[in-house]
């Protein structure tokens, strides 16, 4: 299923990179990233210029669907954590606020209670910034860049 587009505001979207940037020094990643359901990067932190992001994103986001169809098969919602073990490097992939994937790439300089308890309180502050962002989106009084654009505006753009 398709998320709905999440219009990102530069308030937000400095908190969530100020986040990302966190959760990497804290768990002592290597990259954190952020993606939409959709499979569109928001953020990213750490050792990101090797890496093909787009395909990770994308890719991440296929993975949380194709284990949402395996939840589903056996009754679940969905899974809301998911680790992948490497020989060199390791995936902790959970998902925020029922919204976002949240990503953490670490190797053995970290170990994954660690990983996982920094994501804990991360998630907790990323599903408030996104909670807000949501009521931001709705209601065009907390500063929708639409709000102030009128039908008139509209016919006279394509009228000229």
């Amino acid at each position: 299923m398709v998320s709905p587009q999440i219009v990102m505001y530069e308030e937000e979207f400095n908190q969530i990179s100020a986040l990302c940037d966190r959760l990497c020094r804290e768990a002592n990643g290597k990259v954190v990233f952020l993606v939409d359901k959709n499979g569109q990067l928001i953020a990213s932190a750490g050792q990101v210029g090797n890496l093909d992001t787009t395909s990770l994103a994308s890719l991440t986001a296929g993975n949380i669907a194709a284990t949402g169809g395996l939840a589903k098969l056996i009754g679940e919602k969905e899974f809301s954590i998911l680790f992948h073990e490497g020989e060199r490097d390791n995936l902790h992939i959970s998902i925020v606020g029922g919204r976002v994937i949240l990503v953490v790439i670490f190797d053995g300089r970290s170990s994954l209670g660690l990983v996982r308890l920094r994501v804990k309180r991360a998630s907790v502050e990323l599903a408030g910034i996104f909670e807000h962002l949501m009521r931001k989106m709705e209601d065009p009084a907390m500063g929708s860049p639409f709000a102030e654009i009128t039908d008139e505006d509209i016919d006279n753009l394509f009228n000229d």
